[in-house]
């Protein structure tokens, strides 16, 4: 039997599973509703980790500040409109989105 992993092997683990994905290629699952907006001021990992963990409270923190949410569809045209490239992370069924263009990454 295995151990559960720390949150720094959950994140880890969740970094070899993060990449850049074409806004365009998101279309069914945006479809669905799986999308999930991450401001890019957060830790897309450690949104995803927590999400993992199914840390309601912080995920209702998030959302209540905006910082977490659904893709609104003004923001989804504008993505569609320049074929955004952004970074994503899946925790099933949910794909977690953030657009970096306007920062620095780490």
């Amino acid at each position: 039997m295995s151990s559960p992993q720390s949150p720094e092997e959950l994140k880890s683990k969740l970094n070899l599973e993060t990449s850049r994905i074409h806004w365009q290629e998101l279309q069914t699952y945006y479809a669905r509703g799986q999308v999930v907006r991450v401001a890019p001021e957060l830790d897309l990992l450690n949104v995803a980790a927590q999400l993992a963990a199914d840390n309601k409270a912080q995920f209702e923190h998030w959302m209540a500040s905006g910082q977490v949410g659904e893709v609104a569809p003004d923001l989804a045209r504008g993505w569609y409109d320049r074929n955004a490239e952004l970074w994503a992370v899946v925790i099933a069924p949910w794909v977690l989105v953030q657009d970096r263009s306007g920062s620095n990454l780490h």
